[in-house]
């Protein structure tokens, strides 16, 4: 205690509460990560009956059997017997408690002799054998149905990522996002570096106004904006005789709606860079382009990289915007609206959905464990000086 209280001391109670706040953060985001992958890998039947957090355990489920019919009885003394498994071939599991009434299935331990009624017993034991036993001939054309509490192991199987993603068309959807996506993250990069420069370092009428223009424009609701650019859309298609929904056309949507945020995010990153390192270069009678693309370009990563996240994670999860302007064809169904259409679909195969939201996070989280380092870097950049 004396150790941890000097420990304590030394970090500063202040410091410590921010790294259990960050702590609490990452165990808070982790857990629901967990879960899906957990979860994404189980049996169908286990998941329906515990949560994940039980999955590395055994689980019961209630099952129902029906026991040999009376043809297959035999004299033995004075009783009459019928024997079998209640497991069908090639069935696991171990009986912990059985019933014959579904009210009470699990009214009798596993290998205890319960008398049934009319002078008839029945024993389950924990591998699934049974005996049926009576004082008197068995009747009828059926055997008892009998109720079971069955444990089961463990079972983890990669069945799940194979249905999602060859019978339920998710790898397709796959393709066609990153086709979606990487245009789009790479298009307004390039246009909203050059625009960022010029109004950080190129002196020309309406600067300002261009500047404050699209800082309004960043709390518009794209929304606002799908009717009116989808019906351009359909006038251009039908002018020259192209189809409507296409890539080229989500490309540009995804553009103008990611365009105003860039400007800006480069604009206040660019403005901070050291200006001797501008006036230096015009001094040696480099031209504007020049500066941009030996100097300034490659100064900016961290804010080109802080912008990357953002809006590949954005058209990564994007629905509505490829909906309308990409359509729901299976040909240009994103991952999104696979997801969505399981869900309307498939509402209780949780394993299912698991399986294809797990497959949906894998290219955002390495995106973003890939340009982390310069999140932080790019966005305070530029935030205590600017031109």
């Amino acid at each position: 205690m004396t150790a941890l209280a000097t420990r304590i001391r030394r970090i500063g109670l202040p410091r410590l509460a921010v790294h259990l706040s960050v702590l609490l953060i990452v165990i808070i985001w982790l857990i629901p990560t967990l879960g899906i992958l957990v979860t994404s890998v189980r049996d169908r039947d286990q998941i329906t009956t515990s949560g994940w957090w039980t999955a590395f355990s055994s689980s019961v489920q209630t099952s129902a059997a029906r026991l040999g019919d009376p043809s297959e009885q035999r004299q033995e003394g004075a009783a009459y017997v019928i024997t079998g498994n209640v497991f069908e071939e090639g069935a696991a599991g171990t009986v912990r408690a059985f019933g014959v009434r579904v009210q009470e299935p699990a009214a009798f331990e596993a290998g205890e002799a319960a008398e049934i009624g009319d002078g008839e017993t029945l024993t389950v034991n924990e591998d699934g054998s049974y005996v049926h036993a009576s004082t008197a001939p068995f009747e009828g054309s059926r055997g008892q149905r009998v109720y079971l509490s069955v444990a089961s192991a463990p079972e983890f199987t990669l069945e799940n990522y194979e249905r999602v993603i060859a019978a339920e068309g998710l790898g397709q959807s796959f393709i066609n996002s990153l086709t979606v996506t990487i245009p789009a993250t790479i298009i307004p990069i390039l246009i909203a570096a050059f625009a960022a420069y010029a109004l950080s370092w190129m002196q020309f009428p309406g600067r300002a106004l261009i500047l404050a223009t699209i800082i309004g424009l960043i709390v518009v609701p794209l929304q606002m904006s799908l009717i009116p650019l989808l019906r351009l859309y359909n006038e251009i298609s039908i002018l020259f005789g192209v189809p409507s929904k296409t890539y080229a056309g989500i490309w540009l949507a995804h553009t103008a709606f990611g365009m105003p945020l860039a400007i800006y995010l480069l604009r206040n990153y660019i403005a901070g860079l050291p200006k001797e390192i501008i006036e230096s270069a015009r001094v040696d009678g480099a031209s504007d382009f020049e500066i941009f693309m030996k100097i300034v370009l490659p100064l900016s990563f961290p804010a080109l990289a802080s912008f990357a996240i953002f809006q590949f994670l954005w058209v990564w999860n994007d629905l509505l915007i490829a909906i309308v302007f990409l359509g729901t064809g299976r040909d240009q169904l994103v991952l999104t609206g696979s997801l969505n259409a399981l869900l309307g679909s498939r509402g209780g195969n949780w394993e299912i959905l698991t399986a294809s939201a797990f497959i949906t996070i894998i290219i955002p989280l390495l995106v973003f464990f890939g340009l982390q380092r310069y999140l932080v870097r790019g966005l305070l950049a530029g935030s205590v000086k600017g031109g």
